[in-house]
């Protein structure tokens, strides 16, 4: 066998060789080698060649490398050089060869123990089927010798087994080998037989296990479980641990666990080692979910109760565990435990033993004890001096001391991990239990003051998530409200967002939030922002509690008159927008306004919109009421829905009847918008944006898709095709920028949106598609030269191919549209020479109809707002020329995918010069859904100069499109290396500006000398 082998191996090398030679000397000159290296002796000068071979062969050059080794020590090299190579699918199967070959004459341990780490390796290779392999891998198992060589080689199997999930033959026989092995006396082996009874073993298969050998007389035909629980009491502590998770492996594999390994489970829990503590408490978890109401019986007693209750006094247990790590995964595990009763789940909160989890003894009991102790009083009353009944915890509790308080231990640990893991567990537990949200508030409050922010802040978010079933007390809000005073802004913030939603009890609640509130708007004025809408949902959740205060925070009074406070002043701006949401739901709190606090609201109305509601204020020349109910809504969507549809009677028009019709529905939409906001003033989709945003992102994605059409339709006017080329240079110019502009349409519509489907994302291509068949008949019409214009049509052909690959299912959608007529065209375009295949463009795209394009439903813009800098300030930034500065940026972001990859900072100075900042991750919060927080720096720089001047800041959105798909099974190979890849076809990359600019003055000062 090794003889025709190496036969094989010589012959395949001779044929490498023959073709080498063949080769041109300028071709073995210029390529290089991707797979064999010739590698240059010592005593020789010459440099050694690199060259490229279009089938390499990987067992010829690794069988030379392998006979050259002179030693362990070579051959381990040469290994260990191979393994960084990648390995062509062909290939695989005489590479196993030569390994295999070479491990049966291997003496020394290390270089089997690489040799079996490759096989498992070569077995994952993509297109490679490993049951080839299996016998010989197997066959290697009854020979060796070396424990650790035996564990790579069941490792390897274990690759094999999970890499051949449908064939149940090979299974059985790696399952049976791993039965054979796990009485070795190695914890290696015994672990890597544990892991394939687990990845590989089924229930309902039975198995013979003994420890001399399969089927022998003393083996007896057992479960798949039974095997595996056998070895939790192993002496080992790692084959234990490897017991409990290859049973965990088999529950993960939707394997039914046994409920007899409960008892086993829990013994586990007091194992000397933590590895197995922790896998001990993840095995009673997963029993306490699959039998909850199965009753097991107290130890030393009489009593029974429900084994989720007995697991979660055992997982309560060890919250007070020696090591840190199983105190965290015990946290984590009791808040995922919502089947709990409510008395066990009190008890956690209390370190004292409630009553209601002793065990009660009946009075026959008692008298019946008091009988037989034989004693006698002489008092007035029988058996007043009877000693008391002396209770024994560890016999007639339900739950174990120990775990008593197990939250209160948890949250007051010295480790700060399980204080985090603590306050999780207990915000899951909360959100099932109103009544157990109570109780845990005064606890999670407490946390408040803890001396780790991420404590503190984690704190806040679940009180956050928890605040639908809590209401606040005067006390409670004072120590929540300290948490102001804190220098991270993250946690103030988060404090802003918890009392958007906090519930209070009384009105002095109510003052002391605005007290404290308006107190850090003074410490902290970048927090303004976050004060204002914190107090407009304040005001909103309790107008009858701010009902009485009005009169103290206008500073109105009956009879005189109070002068009219600054409207320039914040802390004046927050007092209005809390009055002002308040009064929306009171009617009665208008009346007692003041003649400047209704002026104030109409300024506020229109400068503040998104924090100040609409009221209605008849008398005063104000009555304004939200319009932007349901039915305008619904109607709005008609409108568009409408504009959409006269699209199709477009192409039925000539051509400046078409772009007339075009014209007036954008305007049409436009002025639609303007009435739908309820306010004159509002002129642009922006606007619409900020105050109709149901409607914002559907009607600015259709706005811009016409756009797109009207240029098309004017750049495709009859005059432009019917003049020659000299004639109408000013309109080719005026051609060639609607296509440009066409095409960034086409990458904001598919970018900055978010929502589309797969329909839209195919009309948005069609239409770039036209763009660049107008771009290529310009091309084509101004410039001089053949190749250029060959290069194009290649390139427009693979757009084409590209389209078809990528939406074939909406082919049918694009009937009578451009690319429909092309594909009809495809066999004349691939064969016509370039000018014949412009003329065939050209008709085709004047004649080609529009596409209908359908309503989007959920459909939202990426929209980013800077918070700072806010360009309101004359003072300029002065630095000194060459070194930086750090200006501060804040800005939220809304309906941004992955905005750590696609957000970057622009910085234009008054120069020209142009500066690009990608934000670290690190810099992005998430404080709701579809809403992204960015607060980063950006370093300027610059040379002097001599005043102050301006520059912008703005945000970006970066995209990538590539017009190629490439899929995930043309990797080469079973390593990371891409060599064998071809290069794909460049991205288009680019990047949208989705933010309005902010001017920031700067002022680089020369160096002082």
């Amino acid at each position: 066998m090794a003889a025709h082998l190496k036969k094989r191996v010589y012959e395949e090398f001779s044929k490498v060789v023959q073709e080498l030679r063949s080769l041109p000397a300028v071709c073995r000159n210029t390529f290089s080698v991707s797979a064999i290296v010739c590698r240059q002796i010592p005593h020789e000068e010459a440099p050694a060649k690199k060259l490229r071979l279009s089938k390499p062969s990987k067992s010829a050059a690794l069988h030379i490398d392998l006979c050259k080794a002179t030693n362990s020590t070579d051959a381990l090299q040469y290994l260990l050089q191979f393994a960084r190579k990648p390995v062509e699918t062909e290939s695989v199967e005489g590479v196993v060869r030569i390994l295999l070959e070479h491990y049966y004459k291997e003496t020394d341990n290390s270089v089997r123990l690489k040799i079996a780490s490759l096989l498992g390796l070569l077995s994952k290779t993509q297109g490679f089927t490993p049951d080839c392999i299996v016998d010989d891998a197997i066959n290697t198992l009854g020979n060796e010798k070396s424990h650790q060589v035996l564990a790579q080689l069941l490792d390897t199997l274990l690759v094999i087994g999970t890499q051949l999930p449908e064939s149940p033959a090979v299974r059985q026989r790696l399952i049976e080998v791993a039965c054979k092995h796990l009485s070795d006396t190695y914890f290696g082996v015994r672990i890597k037989c544990l892991q394939l009874l687990g990845c590989l073993g089924m229930v309902d298969t039975p198995l013979s296990k003994d420890n001399e050998g399969l089927g022998g007389p003393l083996g007896g035909v057992r479960d798949v479980q039974n095997i595996i629980s056998d070895y939790f009491g192993d002496q080992d502590p790692r084959v234990r641990t490897a017991a409990l998770k290859a049973m965990l492996q088999l529950h993960e594999r939707g394997m039914k666990i046994h409920d007899i390994i409960y008892d086993q489970a829990c013994r586990l829990l007091s194992d000397d080692y933590e590895q197995v503590r922790s896998a001990a408490v993840q095995m009673v978890w997963v029993l306490s979910q699959l039998y909850p109401e199965s009753i097991v019986p107290i130890p030393s007693s009489n009593e029974e109760i429900r084994l989720v209750d007995d697991a979660f006094g055992k997982i309560s247990h060890m919250v007070s565990d020696g090591s840190w790590m199983v105190r965290v995964q015990a946290a984590k595990t009791l808040g995922s435990m919502l089947q709990v009763s409510p008395h066990f789940l009190e008890q956690t909160l209390d370190k004292k033993l409630m009553s209601d989890l002793r065990r009660k003894r009946t009075a026959h009991e008692r008298a019946k004890d008091l009988f037989t102790s034989g004693e006698f009083s002489s008092g007035r009353k029988w058996a007043d001096d009877a000693p008391k009944e002396k209770l024994d915890t560890n016999t007639v509790n339900l739950i174990a001391s120990g775990a008593c308080g197990a939250f209160v231990h948890g949250l007051e640990d010295e480790m700060f991990e399980v204080r985090i893991a603590a306050v999780e567990a207990l915000c899951h537990l909360a959100r099932s239990s109103p009544s157990f949200a109570e109780k845990c508030l005064d606890f999670l409050v407490d946390m408040f003051n803890d001396e780790i922010e991420e404590v503190r802040l984690q704190s806040i978010h679940v009180l956050r998530q928890i605040s639908t079933h809590i209401t606040l007390r005067e006390d409670q809000l004072d120590t929540v409200l300290a948490v102001l005073e804190d220098s991270s802004r993250d946690i103030r913030e988060a404090l802003h967002e918890l009392i958007c939603y906090t519930n209070v009890s009384t009105k002095e609640c109510i003052q002391l939030a605005l007290l404290e509130l308006l107190k850090n708007l003074n410490k902290y004025p970048t927090d303004r922002n976050s004060v204002w809408k914190c107090l407009k949902f304040l005001g909103s959740r309790h107008p009858t509690l701010v009902l009485p205060l009005v009169p103290e925070l206008l500073s109105t009074h009956p009879y005189f008159d109070t002068p009219e406070p600054d409207m320039d002043d914040p802390a004046y701006i927050a007092v209005l927008v809390l009055v002002f949401n308040a009064a929306k739901s009171c009617p009665t709190m208008p009346a007692l306004f003041s003649d400047h606090t209704f002026r104030h609201y109409a300024y506020l109305r229109d400068s503040l919109s998104h924090l100040v509601p609409p009221l209605r204020l008849p008398g005063h020349g104000l009555d304004l009421v939200d319009s932007r109910g349901s039915g305008s809504v619904e109607s709005a969507q008609l409108f568009l829905q409408q504009s959409l549809n006269r699209i199709s009677t477009i192409q039925n028009l000539e051509a400046p009847g078409a772009q007339d019709l075009l014209d007036f529905t954008i305007r049409m939409k436009v002025s639609m918008l303007m009435c739908l906001s309820s306010c004159p003033s509002i002129r642009d989709l922006r606007r619409l944006g900020e105050l109709q945003t149901e409607l914002a992102g559907a009607a600015d994605f259709c706005a811009t898709y016409l756009r797109c059409q009207l240029l098309l339709m004017k750049a495709l006017q009859e005059k432009l095709w019917n003049m020659a080329v000299p004639l109408c240079l000013k309109q080719n110019v005026t051609a060639t920028a609607a296509a440009q502009q066409i095409l960034e349409e086409t990458y904001k519509l598919e970018f900055l949106y978010s929502g589309l489907d797969s329909r839209q994302v195919a009309t948005i291509h069609h239409i770039r598609l036209q763009a660049k068949a107008l771009q290529l008949i310009l091309t084509a019409r101004t410039r001089q030269g053949l190749d250029p214009l060959i290069n194009s049509c290649e390139k427009f052909l693979q757009e084409i191919e590209s389209f078809q690959r990528l939406f074939l299912a909406e082919l049918p959608h694009l009937q009578d549209g451009f690319v429909d007529k092309l594909l009809e065209l495809m066999p004349r375009l691939s064969s016509c020479k370039p000018v014949e295949l412009v003329k065939i463009l050209q008709t085709t795209l004047r004649q080609s109809g529009l596409l209908q394009l359908r309503l989007p439903e959920q459909i939202h813009r990426a929209t980013a707002t800077i918070i700072e800098p806010t360009g309101e300030s004359d003072n300029p930034l002065r630095f000194t020329s060459g070194l930086v500065v750090a200006l501060d940026i804040d800005a939220t972001l809304e309906h941004v995918q992955d905005p750590q990859n696609t957000v970057k900072v622009q910085v234009l100075y008054p120069d020209g010069q142009s500066h690009v900042i990608h934000p670290k991750p690190a810099d992005f919060r998430k404080p709701g859904p579809d809403r992204h927080r960015l607060i980063t720096q950006v370093y300027l720089s610059h040379t002097a100069w001599t005043e102050p001047s301006q520059i912008e800041v703005r945000l970006l959105l970066a995209y990538s499109a590539s017009s190629t798909s490439l899929s995930s099974s043309s990797k080469l190979g079973w390593s990371d290396s891409i060599d064998g890849l071809l290069p794909p076809e460049a991205a288009v990359e680019g990047t949208i500006p989705f933010s309005k600019p902010v001017k920031v003055y700067i002022m680089p000062k020369p160096a002082r000398r």
